[in-house]
């Protein structure tokens, strides 16, 4: 689910044309970081199958009197070298200001006309209505054919039908466990061996060698000192595991490495390499025992009791969460899956910018530079983002009406609470948020997100156990 798909679905009120803006031709008014790192070049502007078009003829009568209003407004205002306020010649007016003459009449007639007309269609539209033919001319009558997508109306019979298996979100002792043992691990420390005895699996051996890649005799020697290799260790080379096992401190050993073409190091990734090992020492990684003192190590706990009582309800925290979220994704996907229609293309881009958007904004975080975002192929990565994002759009569109059908509202409360969080993460004054958002439609937004989480709870919930 994400915020960014307004299907519009508890607002029947229809974005207003805007024929004359200078907005780009799917309403985008994008801020944030440098979007001329990046081209939107979007696929097809518009799905056919969930497009309506509307004609609308203004008589030229109307036209001539909102002309003659225009006009009038500029003559009051207009300066112009050479005439007293207000006494300039219409002429000189039209022939001045003829294009934001025009831009001042379509907006005085079409808008409030527009919009009452896609009401009258009985079709929720989305996206920006994209104007085909427009023709405006003083004394002529305004002819204006647009066109906007519409989310389509189908049935949801059926979806309280939809199950999915609902796992336990009860942790068990051995996850328990095994976080423990993790939290030892992470305080372990490596120590020398003092007894005289041969290397065994789980040792930590220390050693230096020098290794010479098979032809290449001229390349540096592959060397290291003092490194701890541990045996049988997942991220230890096989052969180093062999030869060192049952070696003692002081002795020289030879090792044949052969490794394989994708190994991690690109200079050794399909070389051979002969190296000669002297032993220096036995290490072990000891483990901490559990108990109070290792618990006032780990941070402000008083015991190992509290230490433990707090990881089990962290644990059980994140696997209600996890379990949940992966429960509520199988749910979605069944549901919307049980029913077909047809996605508005506008949405669809909408939410490919969005995610776009996410990565761009990670990836700046990440110290990527303007310049490189700029080489990056953004069609391929546009098409790579295609699928999910209907999938997306799709499931929202689904939750939205499951929501209608449930009658599940979000409350003043409810979104006041997500205002406060968000204000303290943004550190923000929650005023300030609340005027910003309103501004942006980003309230709405939140709203509407707000309540496809209460619906999707609704579905979960009603899983049998």
């Amino acid at each position: 689910m994400s915020s960014s798909t307004d299907t519009l679905e508890n607002n029947p009120q229809p974005e207003p044309v805007e024929a004359a803006s200078g907005r780009d031709h799917e309403g985008h008014e994008h801020d944030g970081h440098d979007h001329e790192a990046h081209d939107h070049q979007h696929g097809p502007v518009l799905n056919p199958e969930c497009t309506k078009e509307l004609v609308l003829d203004i008589p030229a009568e109307e036209v001539s009197k909102a002309y003659s209003t225009v006009v009038k407004n500029y003559r009051k205002y207009a300066k112009i070298p050479g005439f007293r306020a207000g006494k300039v010649p219409e002429t000189v007016i039209k022939r001045r200001f003829a294009s934001e003459i025009k831009k001042d009449v379509i907006d005085g007639l079409l808008p409030e006309r527009f919009n009452k007309a896609v009401i009258e269609t009985g079709v929720r539209p989305v996206g920006q209505p994209q104007v085909a033919e427009l023709t405006v001319e003083d004394g002529q009558p305004l002819h204006v054919k647009a066109v906007f997508e519409f989310v389509p109306d189908f049935s949801i019979d059926g979806y309280k039908d939809v199950t999915v298996e609902k796992p336990s979100v009860e942790l068990t002792e051995e996850e328990f466990a095994r976080e423990l043992e993790q939290l030892r691990e992470s305080r372990a420390t490596i120590e020398p061996v003092e007894e005289d005895r041969a290397l065994v699996a789980g040792d930590w051996a220390q050693i230096s060698y020098k290794g010479l890649i098979d032809g290449e005799s001229d390349a540096p020697p592959v060397a290291g000192e003092d490194t701890l290799v541990e045996i049988g260790g997942k991220d230890t080379v096989e052969a180093f595991t062999t030869v060192l096992t049952g070696a003692k401190p002081g002795q020289e050993l030879k090792a044949e490495v052969i490794y394989p073409d994708d190994y991690a190091e690109p200079k050794l990734a399909g070389k051979t390499v002969a190296y000669e090992v002297e032993v220096k020492g036995i290490k072990k990684r000891i483990l901490p025992e559990l108990n109070d003192e290792f618990a006032k190590e780990l941070g402000a706990y008083e015991s190992l009791d509290e230490l433990q009582n707090r990881v089990r309800e962290h644990m059980a925290n994140r696997k209600r969460r996890s379990v949940e979220g992966e429960t509520k994704d199988r749910l979605f996907a069944a549901i919307t899956e049980k029913y077909s229609f047809p996605i508005p293309e506008s949405l669809v881009q909408e939410q490919i910018d969005a995610r776009l958007e996410r990565g761009l904004r990670a990836l700046a975080a990440q110290g990527m530079q303007t310049e490189q975002m700029r080489n990056l192929d953004f069609g391929r990565l546009r098409l790579a983002q295609r699928d999910s994002a209907i999938a997306e759009v799709k499931t929202s569109i689904v939750l939205d009406r499951i929501a209608q059908a449930e009658g599940i509202t979000v409350s003043d409360d409810d979104l006041d609470k997500e205002l406060q969080m968000a204000a303290i993460q943004s550190r923000e004054p929650i005023d300030a948020l609340r005027s910003r958002l309103t501004e942006d439609g980003g309230l709405a937004r939140i709203r509407e997100q707000l309540r496809r989480e209460k619906t999707a709870t609704v579905l979960y919930e009603r899983l049998p156990a």
